[in-house]
């Protein structure tokens, strides 16, 4: 059996779904919200480029390395994806990553309700002793989102990846451990309280 098999997450907020095709068009609405693809210090799919990009992250999940993930909002329309990456069960790992959210749900308790319901059952459920984010350098936005979480930045990878046009990327690598989760996981749940709906 699988260390990491597909699993649906529900909030309030939030439900995260197994990826699926059948999710397309809604995310394509999604990530034309706000042109997202458009963002040069990022990976993610245009409209284009979706079908595309589903089958990649399902043949990943196939091999073992991913869990991707549809996010819907609390109206049940399709918000956009997450996953869990880099997958190394033999040391109980995970990345939470290739995030990215329609322009309508940034910065409302959508994002911080999937972070808990991921990390949850991160450490809960598959008993990972570290959940790794990891971003761009220049990604202000998402290293901000990621330190509000509580992770702590391990350090950057320089001149990591060669982006798609041609430049070198800088990864930022933040961390949650396994003895932090208490805490984050307290934190999270008290930030999501007081965050206005």
């Amino acid at each position: 059996m699988p260390w990491l098999e597909p699993v649906s997450l529900a909030g309030a907020h939030v439900r995260l779904e197994p990826l699926s095709q059948a999710h397309r068009a809604g995310l394509i609405d999604a990530v034309k919200d706000g042109e997202l693809w458009t963002l040069w210090y990022t990976a993610i799919p245009s409209p284009e480029g979706m079908e595309k990009e589903i089958d990649r992250r399902l043949a990943l999940q196939a091999a073992g390395s991913m869990l991707p993930f549809t996010v819907f909002d609390a109206d049940g329309a399709v918000a956009g994806m997450t996953t869990y990456m880099n997958v190394d069960a033999a040391n109980r790992r995970v990345e939470i990553g290739s995030t990215w959210y329609a322009r309508r749900v940034q910065r409302t308790p959508l994002n911080t309700e999937a972070k808990l319901l991921l990390l949850t059952h991160a450490f809960e459920r598959l008993d990972c002793i570290a959940v790794e984010f990891r971003t761009h350098f220049f990604n202000r936005p998402s290293r901000r989102a990621i330190e509000r979480l509580g992770a702590k930045l391990d350090g950057i990878l320089r001149s990591h990846q060669i982006g798609v046009n041609g430049t070198l990327r800088d990864t930022a690598v933040y961390s949650i451990i396994a003895s932090e989760w208490p805490v984050v996981g307290q934190h999270l749940s008290f930030t999501l309280a007081r965050e206005p709906s």
